[in-house]
Formats: structure tokens, C-alpha cells, sequence
């Protein structure tokens, strides 16, 4: 879905002066179609996320014509499981490292997996602050994987991941899905529960698997419970 200035006014919770002066600025991802600013849902949810730009919740309860089940963040980390420790002393090596680790089918291609992570990565950092980074590629693509999954990396070192608040990552959230609903469904909770202060703190500490996925638990909670999400 295309969004207009006014539908990102009101995700946003600011005016449409706001986000025309963003747009003046080119600090807003925007296309101009048919001589009207429209946008991407995923870009703006992205690009809220990274300069901790609060964001209704509307986002997340939109839905489609045609009810479909969507995975809880709870279930797609438990899919793509908790590794400590990873490896790696720059962006490219530590993205080598997370597809290693990830639990992917076989027939995966796991080098062209790492090369649209890494394209996507040069096109901006997915770090969105506070030692957190997202990599994900910029359009959802079909690997063989059936459902989405999530893998949650500690760094054994921080690194420098292009943040804007300059904070070296030690923390990734790594998301894979097939299809493009999913992937913005899971983006999207992804962001709220990084604003929960409980599971922020456990993620600091690199809490243990169970006190993890507990926090989580109960922070995607709070959250709206939705079936489906129109993109």
C-alpha cells in the first residue's frame, strides 16, 4: 500500500505541515507519483524506529480482505532461536556470522542470503539505536522458508553499525519472512516491544533464553492482537 501525507500524519501522531517540512528536508523516505508524495509503510515504520519517532498503533491493526494468520514475535524467535557470543569485528563480518548461525532449510542459499543482507545494509544502517540493529532485506524474497523467523544475536565485540545515535551494536535481530505482510506484521511489534523497558533491560544483560522469551512474552502482550495487516 501506498501511503499519503495525510495517512503518515496520522501514523505518526503530527501534522501534515510536519511531514511536508520532512519531506523539504529529504529526511523522510518519499516517492513523487503522479505529482503526489506518497510512501512506503515498511520505510516509514523503519525510519520512525531508528530516530525513536513514536507511532500509532493503527499501524499494526489495519487488515486486509482476506484474514490470515500471522505469527507472534514469540513464536518466530522461537523458530529462529538466541545465539551468544557471535563473532565478528565489522558489519560484514558479523552479518557472515548471523547467516551461519541461522536455523534456514537446507536448500537455502545462504550466500545470496548474506549478499541481499549486506545490499540492503549499504543502502542504511538498520541499526536503530540504543545498541539494537535489524538487519533484514529491503524487500521480503522467497528463500525456500515457509514461515518467517527471527534469530536475536549478542556480539561478542559491539561494532560500529552506521546508527544514528552513534551507539555501537552488540544486539540483532535478524528477520527473514516470505512473504511482505509478514514481515512488516513482525516489524512492526518488533518496534513496540523494543520501547518495553523490562525486555530492553533483559536484552542489556543478555539474559538467559527462558528470561528472554518470558519478557518478550509479556510485552507482545500489551500489544493489539491482530490476524492480518494490509501493507
Amino acid at each position: 500500500m501506498q501511503l499519503s501525507v495525510k495517512d503518515v500524519a496520522k501514523l505518526l501522531n503530527v501534522t501534515e505541515k510536519t511531514i511536508y517540512r520532512w519531506i523539504k528536508q529529504e529526511s523522510i523516505p518519499a516517492y513523487r507519483i503522479n505529482e503526489q508524495c506518497r510512501f512506503n509503510r515498511a520505510e516509514i515504520l523503519e525510519w520512525a524506529t531508528s530516530r525513536r519517532i513514536p507511532f500509532s498503533p493503527e499501524i499494526l491493526t489495519e487488515s486486509s480482505t482476506e484474514p490470515i494468520q500471522l505469527p507472534t514475535l514469540t513464536e518466530t524467535l522461537q523458530t529462529g532461536g538466541i545465539v551468544y557470543r557471535l563473532e565478528g569485528d565489522s558489519k560484514p563480518t558479523v552479518l557472515r556470522g548471523v547467516v551461519d548461525v541461522m536455523r534456514l532449510p537446507e536448500e537455502v542459499d545462504r550466500e545470496f542470503l548474506y549478499q541481499v543482507l549486506l545490499a540492503r545494509e549499504n543502502l542504511g544502517s538498520t541499526g536503530v539505536g540504543d545498541g539494537i540493529a535489524i538487519p533484514h532485506v529491503r524487500n521480503p524474497i522467497v528463500l525456500h522458508i515457509t514461515k518467517p523467523i527471527i534469530t536475536l544475536c549478542f556480539l561478542e565485540h559491539p561494532i560500529d553499525f552506521g546508527a544514528l545515535d552513534g551507539t555501537p551494536v552488540d544486539t540483532l535481530f535478524t528477520l527473514i519472512s516470505p512473504t511482505v505482510r509478514a514481515h512488516l506484521h513482525l516489524l512492526s511489534r518488533l518496534s513496540f516491544v523494543l520501547q518495553n523497558t523490562s525486555f530492553k533491560q533483559a536484552l542489556k544483560r543478555q539474559a538467559l533464553r527462558d528470561e528472554l522469551m518470558e519478557e518478550l512474552s509479556r510485552a507482545e502482550a500489551a500489544l493489539p492482537v491482530i490476524t492480518s495487516l494490509l501493507i
